[in-house]
């Protein structure tokens, strides 16, 4: 579902070139879940080997990362360990929705609406486990290094920016800046144009930064106060928040009544979300232990070998971005000793 939290931050457009040399926290399942839904067909088939195994997230991780590694961007991918319980409600209803879509994009198929299709397509993409394993195996072979959380994703790399092993996370979802991320960028791993649904209309993507600090200026609350904003609006631990209360709405209850249980007109309702338990979890969050994230360089002949020996890759497609990356490397560190 993610955070609706748009009309409470004050997003600052930035160039990729601006995080060169940062280490950046991605939410590793945010972002694989976007390369299933946009790597498609033009019927909204997800890409594949010759043995009929998915591919798309493969694509996205290898080309989209080897712009960024080229970029000189240090990345580190944290992945979800075992959801809250909590978030079943969540998952279920996901579930439907992937199901209805699912049902939708056959039936655009049949009837021949391959634009109906494409959109349809896109809500149905399911991650799984052999998805991810394949996914951390494309890291390690680009030197990216790999945080397995115990159970979110995003608090985990949150933590890691509070504890200064990251600049920023980056996610697409404002649920990070609830879990007190220092800084959050998000369009991180989308570039180009994007396109309105339901309009021939594309508006182009650009990086945007967000400072947990200017959010809580801008509002003028505390971290504390912002998460019971969050409750009151809908987080992925009681999604349907409070019926009729919108981010502008719970902005105003909070700082007239400076936390949730004092707002008495709305008593009843709010003793029927766990809201303490759902405050825990973003302001106590489960985070992994780091001893040290340690980067390998990149693995050109295995990633090769995995991506065209067992995926089925263009060799040349895949030959030129390595190349590409190489020349990028190297005249990074030309320039480091002509520097010294």
């Amino acid at each position: 579902m993610g955070l609706d939290l748009k009309l409470l931050v004050s997003p600052r457009p930035i160039f990729t070139t601006e995080l060169s040399s940062r280490v950046i926290a991605v939410d590793a399942y945010n972002t694989i879940y976007q390369f299933l839904s946009t790597i498609r067909g033009q019927t909204g088939e997800l890409l594949t080997d010759n043995k009929g195994n998915i591919t798309s997230h493969l694509s996205g991780l290898f080309y989209r990362n080897i712009n960024l590694l080229a970029e000189n961007l240090r990345l580190i991918y944290v992945f979800d360990g075992k959801p809250h319980h909590l978030k079943s409600k969540e998952i279920e209803r996901r579930k439907r929705i992937k199901q209805e879509a699912v049902e939708k994009y056959q039936e655009a198929i049949t009837k021949g609406r391959f634009e109906d299709a494409r959109k349809f397509g896109q809500a149905t993409s399911v991650l799984t486990q052999t998805m991810v394993k394949e996914s951390k195996i494309i890291l390690a072979l680009l030197g990216i290094p790999v945080v397995q959380a115990q159970s979110e994703g995003e608090a985990a790399a949150a933590y890691l920016t509070k504890s200064d092993n990251a600049f920023c996370a980056a996610s697409q979802d404002y649920d990070s800046i609830l879990f007190g991320a220092k800084i959050l960028v998000r369009n991180l791993t989308i570039s180009g144009k994007r396109k309105v649904p339901n309009r021939n209309l594309y508006l182009d993507i650009q990086p945007e930064i967000i400072k947990h600090v200017d959010v809580l200026d801008k509002i003028g609350l505390t971290h504390e106060q912002l998460v019971d904003i969050g409750i009151l609006i809908g987080t992925d631990f009681n999604p349907e928040g409070v019926a009729g209360i919108g981010p502008k709405t719970a902005l105003k209850l909070i700082r007239e009544y400076g936390k949730l249980e004092n707002i008495d007109k709305i008593r009843d309702k709010i003793v029927q979300i766990p809201y303490q338990d759902i405050r825990d979890i973003f302001l106590n969050p489960e985070v992994p232990k780091i001893n040290n994230i340690e980067y390998t360089d990149v693995d050109y002949s295995n990633v090769v070998d995995f991506l065209c020996g067992e995926k089925d890759f263009s060799r040349e497609r895949v030959t030129v971005a390595l190349d590409r990356l190489k020349k990028s490397i190297s005249s990074r560190n030309q320039s480091l000793e002509n520097w010294f």
